[in-house]
């Protein structure tokens, strides 16, 4: 019976072999590596995938899907929302660095690329379909409409590249949008912020970006009593990674 794809999942499946060959190529899975794919839907890369790792682990949401992938002998089913999935616990399970793959959906692409930066040093790398604005946004340069908030927090902890183009004909039904593959590999030696004080900065930064630095970000670094140094007279779009992750050094932890 053939499955229809549902609007509330997101869901948009991929079709053609030449843009699934690519991927797999890009990825270059080696037999009994640990990899986890997110959102595997119809198997169109799961298929080719599991045939070069002998063993696959898929995290699916819609219970008809996972009931199908269950199926499969070489494949262990996780049913859940991948917003739920303790990466820590995988790991240990698995007992290596993971890379983790996916088609994500594109609705909730930007929550689970923030749910797995926590457990950054326990992934080896990931290859991650997703709308092409948004990977524009995660590797924009400062100074570009494109850098922010998304820019500053993964670029702290990720080297990434985009490296591969998707049209929407690629997918069944199309998406209204064009489609992108990134690779990330996390960095080995990033700088030791507080993930949540280099968040609120940032937030803070970005909240009017059309306006200077010392209306926001100012009086935010005011009260946190740093940043004397750091030039308020510009927009948060004009400051590189490197100035942002200096500025979350210098804020006291809280409570402090």
């Amino acid at each position: 019976m053939k499955h229809v794809a549902r609007k509330r999942f997101g869901q948009h499946f991929l079709a053609d072999s030449a843009v699934i060959d690519a991927i797999v190529r890009a990825i270059d899975p080696r037999p009994g590596q640990p990899v986890v794919e997110i959102g595997p839907g119809l198997a169109a890369l799961t298929q080719p995938l599991v045939e070069r790792l002998g063993r696959l682990t898929v995290i699916e949401l819609d219970r008809d899907l996972a009931a199908r992938l269950r199926a499969h002998p070489q494949l262990d089913v996780m049913e859940s929302d991948v917003l739920k999935v303790d990466f820590t616990a995988l790991h240990a399970r698995l007992g290596a660095p993971l890379r983790i793959v996916g088609n994500l959906p594109y609705n909730i692409s930007s929550p689970i690329l923030f749910h797995l930066l926590p457990v950054a040093e326990l992934v080896q790398d990931q290859h991650f379909m997703l709308q092409k604005e948004v990977i524009d946004r995660m590797v924009a340069t400062p100074s570009t409409a494109a850098y922010g908030r998304l820019s500053v927090m993964l670029q702290w902890r990720y080297e990434m590249e985009d490296v591969l183009f998707v049209p929407p004909e690629a997918f069944d039904p199309p998406p209204r949008v064009d489609s992108a593959v990134v690779r990330m590999v996390p960095r080995a030696d990033p700088a030791p912020v507080d993930p949540d004080r280099l968040s609120t900065l940032v937030q803070v930064a970005f909240s009017q970006r059309r306006k200077l630095l010392r209306h926001t970000l100012g009086r935010w670094l005011e009260a946190e009593g740093v940043g004397q140094d750091f030039d308020l007279q510009r927009r948060a779009e004009e400051v590189p990674v490197a100035e942002y992750l200096s500025l979350a050094l210098a804020v006291r932890p809280a409570g402090a």
